[in-house]
């Protein structure tokens, strides 16, 4: 236990001097008693079970007092607090077959309307981060708090070229990375040592962080989607795939030229299964809304260390009262 301010802990020296002063009492008492025994004082009070019963209340004041020192002192100790927190990054799929109006009003504009009720229903603890994925990845919302913040990048997004669902997991990698690791692009004429490979998480251990990858098409530029998958498994992070639209596909005009897309849905699965995430069907606006329902975050036990002033008054208050009311029951005054 440590505290924030350990020189009030001084006024415990304090504590020796009450109890002699209530022993004090106690004997000049006891001498008033032998006294003026014959005027039947002792046998109010009584001896014994009484005699012991008559020191309760105050051994509950001092105790009481005990406490409330401590708890001027501030304490803290570690806990092992819950939480439900953790880092979410929406990866989107952002290629020209987003553009299919199988899901109405498009694919695009359902997944972005499905997005902006899942960061609506996001308690404060939970970062989101935004990743598009077309032929490259790039993140365009860092993992924040802020919905105004998500909501903006969200409608920012529209569709551009091929799909590369390697690079859209490697940027989210990224972005999880960026946050936890600290900054170190500034200058130095020291040369920076080689980078080491992190050392893969044993199965079943997971980050507090997931990766949601929307697509609605097959893969078509490197690099391969189950290496990078492979990757995030190694760092213990789990990727929940989401496939847009219906496996059958759909054509999409594209300057003159018709374009069929349709689902990989077994390569999908496939990076779910190696991250240990799940992958979800989306073919209806219904579907996708509710995929996102069931992407609760997780309750984690997170050691942290914790203020623990308040109950400490608490039970110092509560044994001071329980001291006064067994001494006006017992004695009709406090002691």
């Amino acid at each position: 236990m440590e505290f924030m301010w350990p020189a009030l802990l001084i006024l415990l020296l304090a504590l020796p001097l009450f109890v002699a002063l209530y022993l004090r009492m106690e004997r000049r008492r006891a001498r008033a008693l032998a006294r003026y025994g014959a005027l039947g004082f002792s046998q109010i009070t009584g001896v014994g079970a009484s005699e012991l019963r008559r020191h309760i209340p105050a051994l509950f004041f001092l105790v009481a007092l005990m406490i409330l020192i401590i708890a001027l002192a501030r304490p803290q100790t570690v806990l092992n607090v819950p939480r439900i927190q953790g880092t979410v990054i929406l990866a989107f799929d952002v290629s020209g077959s987003m553009a299919a109006d199988d899901l109405k009003p498009t694919r695009m504009e359902a997944a972005k309307a499905a997005a902006r009720d899942f960061v609506a229903n996001q308690p404060p603890s939970i970062l989101i981060g935004l990743v598009a994925f077309s032929d490259s990845g790039f993140a365009i919302q860092t993992p924040t708090n802020d919905e105004a913040a998500i909501v903006a990048a969200i409608d920012r997004l529209t569709p551009e070229r091929g799909t590369s669902l390697g690079n859209g997991i490697l940027a989210s990698l990224n972005t999880i990375a960026a946050q936890t690791q600290p900054d170190t692009r500034y200058y130095t004429n020291i040369t920076p040592s080689p980078t080491a490979t992190p050392t893969p998480v044993p199965p079943g251990v997971y980050s507090p962080a997931v990766i949601v990858l929307l697509t609605d098409g097959e893969n078509t530029v490197s690099p391969d989607p189950l290496a990078a998958a492979q990757l995030a498994a190694d760092r213990g992070v789990r990727i929940y795939t989401v496939g847009i639209g219906s496996a059958a596909g759909a054509n999409l005009d594209i300057e003159g030229f018709t374009i069929h897309t349709q689902l990989d849905e077994a390569a999908l699965e496939q990076i779910a299964q190696i991250t240990g995430g799940s992958y979800y069907s989306a073919a209806t606006e219904q579907q996708l809304h509710q995929i996102y329902q069931d992407l609760r975050p997780q309750l984690i036990i997170k050691p942290e260390k914790t203020e623990i002033t308040a109950p400490l008054a608490g039970v110092g208050v509560v044994l001071m009262l329980a001291g006064g009311a067994l001494s006006l029951v017992w004695f009709s005054r406090l002691p």
